[in-house]
C-alpha cells in the first residue's frame, strides 16, 4: 500500500489497536464453538473477498491487495488467514481419529489450495504461503500418520520447480538476490541497510529516536518490513533481547491454553493463532537478518498495518474466547 505519512502512523496504528481491542472483547465473549456452525459461510466468504481483490481491487505498489467499501480500505488476505483457521480446526476436530485416512488428509489440503492459489494472484506469495504453512502445521497437529508427513515433505520438494517457473519477476529476483547478494545490489541494499541498522545499535542502542540509519532514511519501509531493524538499533542487543523474550512467553503461553483446551476444536484454534504469530515473526526478523528472502510479512503487533494489527487482535479474541469457556468447564 502507499507509504503512510510518518507523523499520522502512529495515530492510525494506535486507532486500528483500539478498534482491534474492542473486536477482541466482543470475540472472547461469544463461545467460539458457535464458530464451528459458520464454517462454510466462512469459507465461501473466504472465496468471495479473494475473487473481489482480483476483479475490483484497489491497486497500490504494483499489488492488487485492497477493497474499498465506502471510507473503509482493507486488505481482504489479512482477514482470510484468520477465516481458514477456523474453517480448518472445524474441519479437523469433525475428523478426530480419522485423519489416518487419505480421504481427509488430501481434502484438508484441498480446503487450503483455492485461497493460496487467490491470493498468490494478487500477487501475494509471503501471505499465500502463510496459510499454507499454518493449514499445514494444523493438519499434521491433527493426528497424521509420520506416512503422510513423508508424503507430503516429498510433494513440496517435487513442486518446487513446478512453482518457480510460475513465479513473478520480482519474486524470483528476490530468492535470486538472497542468494547472491551481488547479482542485484539495488535490491540488495535495503538489506544491507538493516543490518547495519542491527549492528549500530550496540549493547544498549542509540536511544528512542535516535537511530541514524532510520532516521536519516538510509534504512527505507522501516515502519513496516523492517520495523525489527528500527528496535535492534535504538534499543541494542538488550532491548531486543528482552522483546523477542516477551513474544516468547507470550506464545508459550498460548501453548499452555492449548494443551488445557477442552474440546479439538479450540485445541486446534489456538493452534493455528500460535502458528501464524510465530510464522510472522520468524520470517519477518529472519529476512531483516538475511537469513530468509525479503517478503511483505510483517512482524505482529509492531509493524504498521491496520489489517494486519485488527485480525491478529480478533485471534487473541478466539484464542480467549477457548480460555474462558475451559476455566468455566473447570471451575462451574
Amino acid at each position: 500500500m502507499n507509504s503512510p505519512d510518518l507523523q499520522s502512523a502512529p495515530i492510525r496504528h494506535a486507532i486500528s489497536g483500539l478498534i482491534g481491542l474492542v473486536l477482541l472483547l466482543l470475540t472472547a465473549s461469544i463461545d467460539y464453538r458457535v464458530l464451528g456452525y459458520l464454517k462454510w459461510p466462512l469459507y465461501a466468504l473466504t472465496l468471495l473477498l479473494l475473487v473481489g481483490v482480483i476483479y475490483s481491487g484497489r491497486v497500490y505498489g504494483g499489488a492488487q491487495r485492497w477493497l474499498v467499501l465506502g471510507p473503509i480500505v482493507f486488505q481482504p488476505s489479512e482477514f482470510v488467514k484468520l477465516f481458514m483457521i477456523v474453517v480448518m480446526a472445524r474441519f479437523l476436530a469433525d475428523k478426530e481419529g480419522e485423519m489416518h485416512r487419505w480421504g481427509n488428509f488430501l481434502l484438508a489440503f484441498l480446503l487450503l489450495i483455492p485461497p493460496v492459489i487467490l491470493i498468490y494472484k494478487e500477487p501475494d506469495l509471503g501471505t499465500a504461503i502463510a496459510v499454507l504453512f499454518v493449514g499445514g502445521v494444523m493438519i499434521l497437529m491433527s493426528g497424521v500418520s509420520l506416512v503422510h508427513v513423508g508424503v507430503s515433505i516429498g510433494a513440496t520438494l517435487a513442486a518446487v520447480p513446478i512453482v518457480w517457473q510460475h513465479l513473478h519477476g520480482y519474486m524470483k529476483e528476490r530468492i535470486l538476490s538472497f542468494i547472491n547478494p551481488t547479482m542485484d545490489p539495488a535490491n540488495y541494499n535495503n538489506t544491507r541497510q538493516a543490518l547495519i541498522s542491527i549492528g549500530s545499535g550496540g549493547l544498549l542502542g542509540q536511544g528512542y529516536g535516535k537511530g541514524t540509519q532510520n532516521q536519516l532514511h538510509f534504512l527505507r519501509v522501516r515502519y513496516t518490513d523492517f520495523i525489527f531493524s528500527v528496535i535492534a538499533e535504538e534499543w541494542g542487543f538488550i532491548g531486543t533481547v528482552v522483546f523477542l523474550l516477551i513474544l516468547l512467553l507470550f506464545l508459550l503461553r498460548m501453548i499452555r491454553q492449548a494443551e488445557r483446551s477442552p474440546d479439538p476444536f479450540g485445541r486446534l484454534l489456538i493452534t493455528g493463532v500460535v502458528t501464524l504469530i510465530y510464522f510472522q515473526i520468524f520470517v519477518n526478523i529472519g529476512m531483516t537478518m538475511r537469513l530468509m528472502p525479503v517478503t511483505g510479512i510483517p512482524l505482529p503487533f509492531v509493524s504498521y498495518g491496520r489489517s494486519s494489527l485488527i485480525t491478529l487482535m480478533l485471534g487473541l479474541g478466539l484464542v480467549e474466547s477457548v480460555v474462558m469457556r475451559s476455566k468455566k468447564l473447570e471451575f462451574g
